[in-house]
């Protein structure tokens, strides 16, 4: 155990199913924290997620992560995420280690590297523990996965490694709340049952005192308090933690801008898109397998984790054939990163970077070869766009390089240097910069390219503190503060 060691008062947020609500609830607690004068860090020390952010070390991390810390008030670093699995395949993933990229790992493989990982993770947590005074820690998935528990390094495996206490948290709206919370201390060992100091139920729609019979029933039935019953908080708007999300969004009747998207098997950083998704005046369309791809004015290739494999997809469904018409007929293609990469005449990855060495014909949208290296780059950026010469800021993470003609007229001037491409005819843009929409003014420029007339941009920094702040509102209001402060020795301040 590291608790000798360490300064700060520790807490574990665990759930009883992903997307119970571990992230949100970690992310409000932050902020509240932080509102009150507290020191605060996140800390996961095991998440698997194709949404990663660059840190201020100059690593990768979970995007959950990352916005936990802007909820605190500090700069994301490598040790809040130290060990990141980033899936490439169904049974593998790319590891990284505090904020590094160590192997492609199979799930058998990975399991052999646990008690390493879990060293790694310690040590970054010594580290956080000993410049704070609070770290709330998220757990994963949920700790009842019995075939993990062996090795566990995410739940209740990491919370006996630095002796803290357990809230559970558990998704009323998925039905049977009472049966998770039961069901997950029935299958924790006695030790692990004494860790758990309180149940959150989530998602609550209507009137909390039709609640209480169950809630008066499940603390009879488990001996362990309900420490507050959170409603359903709609209307945030915060990137994702991971690549599953909503595949149906609302119609909007007044969108004048058609934006179509394909939902690529390994998309990555598909946050993106969000400042598109939130415009009242952009309908976005995300095209899944086997669907009709419909007209639009702009067509977004986004990030991927697996390039190759993407760009073979695409091609499966139709997508090339689509987006040669689609250009020919005076429409728009933005590609991000790994779509970027798809949009050149080859994709060489003679190394092996991404599976077995290959090298494939891309889109042949722009005149160059992108080349699969197996070192990463990670940077945070700001520069200018050649559009209206506005600014952009934002962050590279990729594997390949990209060379050839089509980057002598760049789309972008990032540090003063020029980047991506942007076709003759204007119609074709391209880049490693993610978060390019994030600046209203980056924002505006590119959906008036993309045909937009009018156009103005989303303030999502606006949007994110908002909803920071309603998150933290929403805490206070729902939570039995008090007991929970008490469970890591500290009096809730008044």
């Amino acid at each position: 155990m590291v608790r000798a060691d360490r300064p700060a008062r520790v807490l574990m947020i665990q759930g009883t199913s992903s997307d119970a609500g571990k992230s949100l609830l970690v992310t409000a607690l932050c902020r509240l924290l932080h509102r009150h004068g507290i020191r605060v860090a996140p800390f996961k020390p095991q998440n698997m997620a194709l949404n990663s952010a660059v840190t201020v070390d100059g690593g990768e991390i979970g995007r959950a992560q990352a916005i936990q810390a802007a909820a605190c008030g500090l700069a994301p670093h490598t040790d809040m995420n130290p060990i990141l699995l980033k899936p490439n395949s169904e049974t593998g993933a790319q590891v990284i280690v505090q904020g590094r990229h160590m192997a492609n790992l199979s799930a058998r493989e990975y399991l052999h590297f646990k008690p390493t990982a879990l060293n790694h993770a310690l040590e970054s947590f010594r580290r956080l523990a000993a410049s704070h005074q609070v770290v709330l820690v998220e757990g994963a998935g949920s700790p009842a996965e019995v075939n993990l528990r062996a090795s566990d390094i995410a739940n209740m495996g990491f919370a006996e490694a630095v002796d803290c206490p357990v809230v559970i948290v558990g998704d009323i709206d998925r039905g049977g709340v009472f049966a998770q919370f039961v069901g997950t201390r029935e299958i924790l060992s006695p030790v692990e049952r004494k860790r758990v100091g309180g149940w959150i139920v989530n998602k609550f729609r209507g009137d909390p005192a039709l609640l209480q019979p169950g809630i008066d029933w499940l603390e009879a039935k488990t001996g362990i308090p309900t420490l507050g019953i959170l409603p359903f908080l709609p209307d945030l708007h915060l990137p994702a933690e991971d690549s599953f999300f909503p595949v149906s969004l609302p119609d909007k009747p007044k969108a004048g801008l058609q934006v179509i998207v394909p939902r690529l098997p390994r998309i990555s950083n598909h946050t993106d898109l969000d400042p598109l998704r939130l415009h009242p005046g952009v309908q976005l369309t995300w095209v899944q397998a086997g669907e009709p791809i419909p007209p639009g004015d702009l067509i977004v290739l986004p990030g991927s984790k697996s390039v190759c494999a993407d760009l073979a997809w695409l091609r499966q469904w139709g997508w090339e054939e689509a987006i040669q018409r689609h250009v020919r007929y005076g429409g728009k293609v933005l590609g991000i990163c790994g779509g970027f990469q798809m949009l050149g005449e080859w994709l060489d990855d003679s190394l092996g970077v991404e599976g077995p060495p290959r090298r494939d014909p891309g889109l042949g949208l722009l005149a160059m070869t992108t080349t699969f290296m197996r070192e990463k780059t990670l940077l945070n950026v700001r520069g200018r766009l050649i559009f209206g010469d506005v600014p952009v800021q934002g962050y590279e993470i990729h594997m390949g390089v990209s060379s050839g003609p089509a980057l002598a007229r760049p789309g972008f001037f990032l540090a003063e240097k020029p980047h991506g491409a942007l076709s003759g005819d204007s119609r074709i843009l391209g880049g490693y910069l993610h978060g390019l929409f994030d600046l209203p003014e980056a924002c505006s420029a590119l959906l008036g390219w993309a045909g937009m007339r009018e156009a103005h941009g989303v303030d999502m920094a606006w949007q994110r503190e908002a909803s920071f702040e309603r998150m933290a509102d929403w805490a206070e209001a729902h939570l039995d503060l008090a007991r929970l402060m008490a469970m890591i020795d500290m009096a809730w301040p008044s």
